[in-house]
């Protein structure tokens, strides 16, 4: 969903020799290393497509690039700033600040959005985070650089989860609904895991520099297209600027009607709730935890990979850094074949209108959770189980690459589903549910590739991976247990009860 929802961080495996004689393998911090982030990932979803005056009748509104990132540069900012990774990596601060800024930002900035209009906002923090981006490629100093990451990571990362809450505002139902949300997921995956690459190539070729310069005129040309292309979303704030804009009685009738619930509220208490709304729905709503918790399992997967992806083909193969990036290319596969299925996903989902008890005619929620059952169970865990005992020199690096398809397939399905279900299940509050999932990605995002080079260095490849594919075996369980009991779930949820819109 984000969810806000790409730092990367390659580690040069180095042989050093022991008193016993033998070679052990180390991790050092080198010129290969990747130091991306969750966001640079993000970019930002800003809408493309021609909009018109009705919300409904809008076109996609993806045209997100997710693939711009800080990559290959952390001898060269080390070497820049006098900062050294001897006794703690450093390096690894620009992503930490990035995603904490994007871990918090969307707690706070959705659900303002949610109540308050998306329009004015997303051009605002777009053109804060441009500005924002210009200290970073002008840096004279280490704290600079971190301070400004943290404000950047901030504004993408409400920008980047907002498109979950603008799909759901402008399509209420449809295949296009559907598809569109399984595109916007598909590029922040594919642009995750493809990140390494580019990076890489444009560090090898300019500087560490470079990164953030090409952010500010990919960021910069995106501008003018938010302003011209990307109305009002809110159906609430659309109304309300009727009622300002024609000051006749029925407007003011029917939007008082529509937000009765508001009408005997002052600013200060809807400020209040929509403040404590997105951590009020993590901390009570099961299907927000849990699904924030499988999401950002499939997110810290992703970031993980950027990593241990270069440990295992590095050692194994004796692979380069940018080899090793290609490798990245499997994911992204498997991640296609994923979005595909999508649209076998959606058939599914809609036949299940025909068997609906509860709402005759209307497609029954968990259906949105077909595919991901097999996907979580053969793609995710298997493809972990499948990489971890296919780690070995002796076998062809064709093989593990495979099983990284078969992850990156797993990943897509899950992270698909789960969002897919949340815009549907929570409509005008899929923002603020999204908001509470993003926490919990960025959170992973910021803190699991710490442990990566010590999980693999410490248990070896094989059982590294195998530990992820059991984290993935409880994780599979999630939408099984919602199939069973979603109506139930639902009927109890105070917020999936009222979520419906107004007409």
């Amino acid at each position: 969903m984000s969810t806000n929802w790409g730092s990367s961080n390659g580690f040069e495996l180095r042989n050093k020799k022991q008193s016993s004689g033998c070679t052990t393998p180390t991790l050092a911090f080198s010129e290969t290393t990747v130091v991306a982030n969750h966001s640079l990932v993000f970019v930002n979803s800003s809408a493309g497509d021609a909009l018109k005056d009705n919300p409904t009748e809008w076109n996609n509104p993806r045209n997100a690039r997710k693939s711009i990132q800080l990559a290959n540069a952390a001898e060269q900012i080390n070497e820049s700033f006098r900062v050294s990774d001897e006794n703690f990596p450093h390096s690894y601060w620009p992503v930490l600040s990035w995603n904490l800024g994007g871990a918090a930002a969307p707690m706070v900035g959705l659900p303002l959005m949610e109540n308050f209009g998306v329009r004015k906002s997303y051009m605002v923090i777009h053109a804060a985070l441009i500005i924002f981006i210009v200290p970073q490629a002008a840096a004279s100093n280490f704290a600079t650089l971190i301070i400004t990451r943290i404000i950047t990571g901030a504004c993408s990362g409400v920008l980047s989860n907002i498109t979950s809450g603008i799909v759901s505002d402008i399509w209420r139902a449809g295949r296009a609904k559907s598809f569109s949300t399984s595109l916007y997921i598909w590029s922040l995956l594919a642009g995750l895991s493809m990140g390494p690459v580019f990076g890489s190539v444009t560090v090898n070729y300019t500087t560490w520099r470079w990164i953030f310069i090409a952010q500010i005129i990919f960021y910069t040309a995106l501008l003018p297209v938010v302003f011209f292309l990307l109305p009002e979303v809110r159906p609430e704030v659309i109304i309300a600027h009727y009622d300002l804009a024609t000051n006749q009685e029925t407007a003011h009738v029917k939007h008082t009607a529509t937000n009765s619930d508001n009408s005997h509220k002052t600013i200060q208490d809807i400020l209040g709730e929509t403040l404590i709304r997105p951590t009020r729905m993590l901390c009570t709503e099961g299907v927000v935890l849990s699904f924030g918790l499988w999401s950002a399992f499939c997110i810290g997967i992703a970031f993980m990979f950027t990593q241990s992806i270069m440990q295992v083909y590095s050692e194994l193969y004796e692979w380069s850094f940018f080899e090793t990036g290609i490798v990245q290319s499997a994911i992204v596969i498997g991640e296609l074949i994923g979005l595909m299925a999508s649209l076998l996903q959606d058939r599914l989902y809609f036949r299940s209108a025909k068997h609906n008890i509860e709402t005759p005619g209307k497609p029954v929620p968990e259906a949105r959770l077909y595919l991901s059952i097999p996907a979580s169970f053969f793609g995710l865990m298997g493809g972990l189980f499948f990489f971890a005992w296919t780690s070995y020199s002796s076998i062809p690096w064709i093989v593990p690459s495979i099983a990284l398809s078969f992850v990156g397939f797993g990943m897509f399905c899950s992270t698909a589903a789960l969002t897919t279900y949340v815009v549907d299940a929570y409509a005008k509050y899929a923002a603020s549910a999204i908001a509470g999932i993003a926490f919990l990605e960025n959170f992973m995002a910021a803190f699991l590739p710490l442990a990566t080079q010590s999980m693999y260095r410490t248990l070896g490849f094989q059982w590294a991976s195998s530990l992820l594919g059991f984290v993935a075996l409880a994780l599979s369980f999630i939408p099984l247990v919602l199939q069973k009991f979603g109506s139930r779930i639902r009927a109890k949820s105070p917020f999936m009860s009222q979520a419906g819109y107004d007409n």
